[in-house]
């Protein structure tokens, strides 16, 4: 079972930018479709981006696409996800998520991964 780390949270204005890593321990990125998300004070968790084990393939949630930017690299074993533009919307615990697969698969649901970080907060302040 891989273990993940979340980092780069933190408390930044409306309009500015962050970059959230998530690194893996105990086996490879590269074996992992990898999933970021995000739970909001009083709502449901919430998918936002997804990247296969090559880190060919990608897919966002309609609320994101375009300001974040998901990446992946393996050298380092590690999954970024580049917050653009961010709004105060945005404040939120991020999570990332991995699951082993021997597919370039993407997956854009919760229940679809087993391995879980424990999150890095995301203020946006006006």
């Amino acid at each position: 079972q891989v273990t993940l780390v979340e980092s780069g949270g933190g408390s930044v204005q409306a309009g500015g930018s962050l970059r959230l890593t998530c690194e893996a321990f105990g086996r490879p990125f590269s074996m992992h479709v990898v999933g970021w998300f995000r739970r909001a004070p009083g709502k449901e968790r919430e998918f936002l981006a997804t990247i296969s084990r090559n880190g060919d393939f990608t897919e966002y949630s309609d609320s994101v696409k375009g300001r974040f930017t998901i990446s992946k690299d393996a050298g380092k074993n590690a999954v970024y996800l580049q917050l653009n533009t961010l709004k105060t919307e945005d404040t939120a615990i991020y999570y990332c998520a991995a699951e082993s697969t021997g597919t370039q698969t993407v997956r854009t649901t919760s229940t679809g991964y087993t391995a879980w970080g424990q999150g890095t907060q995301v203020t946006v302040t006006p």
